[in-house]
């Protein structure tokens, strides 16, 4: 019978085994070959390895499967033999463990890029990672270990994979920059908060740099965390010493690192690239007899996005949910979104993270249209223009599905009713896809007018979320608000009812509080009075109108007489310069809400003449010149709105090509670079920008004279032979050649020689050399002592995850760079 995880975490630390890839070099694997086929037809070298760390006190050995899904295996044209190459990976560890220690199936990345950033869907991914995951519960794997995850939507990707098509226990592991952060701008604790809710056993962090840069990143982790902790730091950055790549960590570093990280909260420790079973013993030996931190259970209400959580509750400043993605009455935005544009969403949703909302309602319903289809645009449309949670603003199923697929972070469904049938259809959705769940105070007899009554409902509906395993923080209950005009006598039942729900149930709140004033004059007083009250009865996400300022005013002001705004920070910093006087706010424009089947109940908040169908995105801002607005479509990554600028300024306006280049498109994608580099941007907002500037320069290049469409630069990119990871080197081609450079992608695994010839060929100015892999690093040196053989007139510009500034100073390289942004900055500054 196999040991419980669970019960063995609460009486020891558990080690896991160190590296693999650099223990199967030292038995003669050479660089370029498959690891995974190369274990499998050398079983006894492979089952040696794993040995070495049963003896040296690991709990846990971990398959030779990294890359062993379908889009890794192509690589090597293995594509065909996932089951036999996972299965025999599977067996082999069995086997070498012999009863002395668990297996965990290792499940690396897939190597490719989620859309928009690359051409990965949701559904590619799950079936590839599908089907690893079941041939290594098929062939005994005790446990599942994502590793190396530089993406969490890949991360949640794999994890839901694990959890929905094998019985096993799963730790998810994410990597994590010099700056905290995971290559796609992702921060520990929403990483921790977006993957705990859908179950796993442990989270944590693997790779990255040694175990001194990731104590921060486990310590983040433990202050959230109700799940177990894992983490596996390499033995430092590697260092180039006498032409060998040496790991400086030693075992003694990382046993005395080991006790520190199990005080941060880790309850599984091992080690990543150059550990080996001298680093395990040590790590063993200085954990052995010391107990594991306590892990306590922590209730968190919390939304996500890919970099960015939203916590909810009493002791949070107040957050809202804004609600103005939503066509109904308003024809202009219905008719963007029948015709896929969704050019107006991503303005509502740009213009209302503009004025503050940390959450955005998405709704779709447009009568006759592909309800699902709408929901995926909008949402790949909105995720690609703001950073911000969503709650999924529909009762379709189908269109909610898409919406999980698509949005990476945690949602919140908006919305069931405590009817059976409705429950069956959005209860296993959310459970599956780790999204919060609202529930409405309504079933099939309609609302009921007693606040008991409504608490009823809501203990149904939290009820039956338990059954299918979801927990109080998944939970949001929306009481329903009664129009004041027609059933005056009602109002007060709705905050009597939150106010029992919040009490007696301990779940999540949420209301639509502008449905109070409906067909009454002054609705922006009555809004915001009822919203203070509903505060004060233990809301805690109402759904407003991010554009009412007595509305904002009331949220505001409630997290300082709340105590919820800590030394009234973020009052201050808004009011300032605040010189007193009315309010503002507008006239009535009436709402019909489809969720609740009940029209006659329901209106949007106040409007004002700033924010009606008319509006524009910055980049569409018809007060800014054609250069400012092409500059803000760059920054804001708008391909759609960038076509229609450039035919205006080509042909209204008929400006000189070279105007638009120097005077809108380059101003745009410069100052996304400084944004990155200020970190206010991420890398996904970064590549869409460029993507942008690239979809723009196709149409202006053509008509540039010889002299102004000449590039800063040539580039011959590549990365070095033995390595087939190329995401980064991708990346950075991506903006290179939006910033003018010529660049010339060789691709990946590329044999010296192929690079000296291209760069001679192409008269390069630089030759840019990837490695993800220590074991690739080497090569990079024969690259650069071939150049100098040749005495080729170019620079060397080099990058990698594994790379430091003083290996490639060691090897010659004029240049090194840590990010994508960073290698445009040197090259730059190489050709001045």
């Amino acid at each position: 019978m196999k040991p419980d995880l669970s019960d063995l975490l609460k009486e020891r630390v558990l080690i896991l085994d160190g590296a693999m890839g650099t223990m199967l070099q030292e038995q003669g694997m050479m660089p370029g070959q498959c690891p995974e086929l190369f274990g499998i037809e050398h079983p006894r070298m492979l089952s040696h390895i794993h040995q070495q760390y049963v003896e040296a006190g690991s709990d846990i050995i971990e398959t030779n499967t990294f890359g062993g899904n379908r889009f890794k295996l192509a690589e090597y044209g293995l594509q065909n033999r996932v089951e036999e190459i996972n299965g025999e990976a599977v067996g082999i560890a069995r086997r070498s463990a012999g009863g002395k220690a668990l297996v965990a199936a290792s499940i690396g990345p897939s190597g490719r890029l989620l859309s928009p950033m690359g051409d990965m869907d949701f559904d590619r991914l799950y079936d590839a990672f599908t089907e690893q995951v079941v041939a290594c519960e098929k062939a005994g794997a005790d446990l599942i270990s994502i590793e190396t995850m530089t993406d969490i939507g890949e991360a949640r990707i794999a994890l839901i994979a694990a959890r929905q098509n094998t019985r096993l226990p799963v730790i998810a592991h994410l990597s994590f920059e010099s700056n905290g952060r995971t290559m796609m701008g992702t921060d520990p604790v929403t990483a921790l908060l977006t993957l705990e809710a859908l179950r796993p056993l442990a989270i944590g962090a693997n790779c990255s740099g040694g175990a001194r840069e990731l104590l921060p990143v486990i310590e983040s982790m433990g202050d959230y965390a109700s799940v177990h902790l894992s983490v596996e730091p390499n033995a430092g950055l590697p260092l180039l010493i006498d032409g060998e790549t040496v790991f400086p960590d030693s075992p003694e570093e990382m046993a005395e690192y080991a006790l520190r990280l199990r005080d941060a909260g880790a309850g599984i420790i091992g080690g990543c690239c150059g550990t080996t079973p001298a680093h395990i013993k040590a790590m063993a030996g200085a954990l052995r007899g010391v107990p594991p931190s306590k892990r306590m259970r922590r209730k968190i209400f919390a939304l996500t996005s890919r970099s960015r959580q939203v916590v909810i509750g009493k002791e949070q400043k107040p957050a809202y949910i804004g609600e103005r993605i939503n066509p109904t009455a308003r024809k202009k935005l219905a008719a963007d979104i029948e015709a896929g544009q969704m050019l107006m969403v991503v303005d509502e949703a740009r213009q209302q993270v503009t004025a503050g909302a940390p959450i955005l309602d998405i709704n779709m319903g447009v009568p006759g249209i592909d309800e699902a289809l709408a929901m995926k645009q909008a949402v790949a449309s909105v995720q690609a223009a703001v950073d911000v949670p969503i709650a999924i603003d529909s009762t379709n199923a189908a269109a909610v599905e898409e919406a999980l697929k698509n949005f990476v972070g945690r949602p919140l469904i908006n919305s069931t009713t405590g009817e059976d049938r409705q429950l069956d259809i959005i209860l296993p959705l959310a459970q599956k896809y780790g999204a919060a769940v609202l529930g409405l105070c309504l079933d099939e007899k309609g609302i009921p007018d007693q606040a008991e009554g409504r608490l009823e409902i809501a203990r149904k509906i939290c009820k039956r979320a338990r059954e299918y395993g979801l927990r109080e923080e998944d939970i949001y209950i929306d009481c329903l608000v009664k129009t004041a005009s027609a059933e005056q006598g009602q109002v007060m039942e709705t905050i009597t009812a939150l106010a029992q729900v919040k009490e007696q149930l301990g779940v999540g709140t949420v209301l639509g509080v502008s449905n109070v004033s409906h067909g009454l004059p002054a609705r922006d007083i009555l809004n915001s009075t009822y919203l203070a009250m509903a505060l004060l009865a233990g809301l805690d996400l109402p759904i407003i109108n991010p554009f009412d300022e007595r509305m904002q005013d009331t949220v505001m002001a409630a997290g300082v007489l709340l105590n919820r705004d800590n030394n009234c920070s973020a009052f201050i910093n808004k009011y300032r310069d605040h010189k007193g006087g009315a309010s503002g706010g507008g006239k009535p424009r009436h709402h019909i809400c489809e969720r609740c089947n009940i029209p006659e109940l329901i209106a949007t908040p106040v409007q004002t003449a700033s924010e009606s169908d008319n509006h524009t995105s910055a980049s569409g801002n018809r007060t800014a010149s054609i250069n400012e607005q092409l500059k803000m479509a760059v920054l804001e990554g708008n391909q759609e709105g960038i076509m229609k600028l450039l035919d205006k300024a080509l042909n209204e306006q008929c400006l000189d090509p070279l105007v638009i280049v120097n005077q809108g498109l380059i101003p745009g994608i410069e100052e996304a670079g400084e944004m990155y580099d200020r970190k206010q941007y991420f890398l996904p907002q970064l590549m869409m920008a460029a993507e942008t500037m690239k979809k723009a320069f196709t149409i202006v290049k053509p008509l540039l004279n010889q002299q102004a469409g000449q590039s800063r630069g040539t580039i011959v990119m590549a990365t070095v032979e033995g390595d087939i990871h190329d995401i980064g080197k991708n990346i950075v081609c991506v903006l290179l050649e939006n910033y003018g450079f010529r660049v010339v992608d060789l691709g990946k695994d590329v044999k010296p020689e192929v690079i000296i010839d291209a760069a001679e060929k192409e008269n390069a100015d630089i030759i840019g050399l990837s490695a993800l892999m220590t074991t690739t690093m080497p090569a990079m040196k024969k690259v650069i002592e071939q150049v100098r053989t040749r005495d080729l007139n170019c620079k060397i510009m080099v990058g990698g995850a594994v790379l430091t500034p003083e290996y490639a100073e060691s090897i010659g390289a004029d240049a090194y760079s840590e990010d994508a942004r960073a290698a445009v900055l040197a090259a730059r500054k190489l050709l001045n």
